[in-house]
This record gives structure tokens, sequence and C-alpha cells, in this order.
């Protein structure tokens, strides 16, 4: 059998983590030490793996069911290599190190289980309760997978250049840097969207570090919900996917 499909053969690194492809991310495991993976992001793997559920402290269910934020992980043990990918979305590999990541949950894709993560909060300027955004913290020493929809944008701030990014954009920023969830709005109700622009509530980052953004200001594909009838199963209509994200905003 011949066809051009036979050019996507399995990528040959050394890496512990390498990207077979911009959305499909190649994991090696030795047996020694086990990745932490989103639930049912394995599409392939060689070798004796073997999945199990991830356990959840107490602390963290409560936290997950108070704020919304947190991750459905399984663990990922055996010598071996996992393929994993989630709705082809756009797969990053990043280093963290003391400074610690902060980023969205929704947009993890697999992580070192050496690795610690919290929930935090990013308060609102205006202190009013509920317009704040909850986020993970990720600390240590390892590598995590990040996920975009689109090609990101990766922001450098320093002391002398701040940075705001929409709220719904903002996939992951450096721990590091000062934040403050804001909406810049000429009208009192500050819980309302800006006037007629469209923009809602935004992040400003200020000090020494990074904000990673991504092209997009919809819900991520898998927490989008699919509502009834033909039309909806495809993505159309009020009660799709594409028209239940239209207008997205933090509120």
């Amino acid at each position: 059998m011949q066809s051009p499909l036979f050019a996507y053969t399995e990528a040959q690194t050394q890496g512990r983590y390498a990207l077979q492809n911009s959305q499909l991310l190649r994991v090696a495991l030795t047996g020694q030490d086990d990745v932490l993976a989103r639930k049912g992001a394995m599409v392939a793997y060689q070798g004796m793996m073997e999945f199990d559920g991830e356990y959840q402290s107490m602390g963290r269910r409560r936290a997950r069911a108070h704020t919304g934020e947190g991750l459905d992980l399984m663990r990922v043990s055996g010598q071996g290599t996992v393929y994993l990918a989630n709705l082809a979305q756009y797969i990053h590999v990043v280093d963290v190190d003391r400074d610690g990541l902060t980023v969205d949950s929704a947009y993890v894709l697999a992580l070192d289980s050496t690795l610690h993560h919290e929930v935090i909060a990013v308060d609102s300027q205006y202190g009013i309760s509920g317009t704040g955004k909850y986020q993970l913290l990720i600390t240590g020493t390892g590598k995590v997978a990040l996920m975009t929809s689109g090609q990101p944008l990766m922001m450098q701030i320093t002391p002398d250049k701040y940075v705001s990014a929409d709220a719904d954009a903002i996939v992951a920023w450096s721990s590091s840097l000062r934040v403050q969830m804001q909406a810049q709005t000429y009208s009192s109700p500050v819980r309302r969207r800006r006037g007629s622009t469209g923009e809602g509530w935004e992040l400003s980052f200020l000090g020494q570090g990074f904000a990673l953004v991504q092209p997009s200001e919809l819900l991520p594909p898998q927490n989008a919900q699919i509502g009834a009838g033909i039309a909806a199963q495809f993505g159309m209509g009020q009660q799709g996917a594409h028209g239940q994200n239209r207008g997205n905003a933090w509120s």
C-alpha cells in the first residue's frame, strides 16, 4: 500500500516530551517517573503502559466545587511511549522553574507528576464578589504541556512595559507577575460589558515575565455544551457550540 500518509511516521527523539506534530504530544516513559495527563487525552501508546485515575485530596475537591477550577487527571506509568492530544488543539511544552506558572486549567494537557498545583484567586479591582477569576498555580521543577486554540502570542512583560489581555484569551503567565482583573468601562454598572465595544474583563500584568495569549476568546472546545437538534450537533444555530460560545465573557 502506498500513500502520502506514510510520511507521518513516529518522531524519533530521546527527549521525554516531544511534539509528534503541532497537535499531538509524544511522551516517553522509562518506568522511573509518571506523567499526569488530562483524562481521556490518550490517543495511542506503545509498550507496557498503565492508566489510572489520579487521587484528589479533600482540599482539592472542595476547591474544585467552590471555584470550578481544577484538573481532571489520569496517571500514566510504565515503560513505553504514549501519545496525547485534545480536540486537535495546538500543543506547547513549557519548562516550569522556581518562579512557577499560573495557568487556566482548561488549557493543561499534561504535566510531570513531580509538579505541584493549587487553585488561586485573581481579584477584581472593584472588590465585587463574583468578579474575580480563579486559576491554577503550578510550582516545582518540570514540564507542563499547554494547549491553545490556534497559534498563540507570547508577550514579554518588563517593569517599564505592562501588558493587558482579554480574560477569555489569556492561557498562562509567569507567577512572579503582579496581576489585577479590571474592566475599562464608562458605564456605572461595572458588571456589564463595555458599552457597545464587545470587550469585557481583562487582566493587567506588571513586573518581569511573560503572558501567553491565544487567538480566541471562546470557551475551550472541551467546555462547549452541545444543545439539542441536528443543527446543534454540528455546532450551528443558537443551541450549537458556536452559538453558545459567542460573546463569552467571564462574569
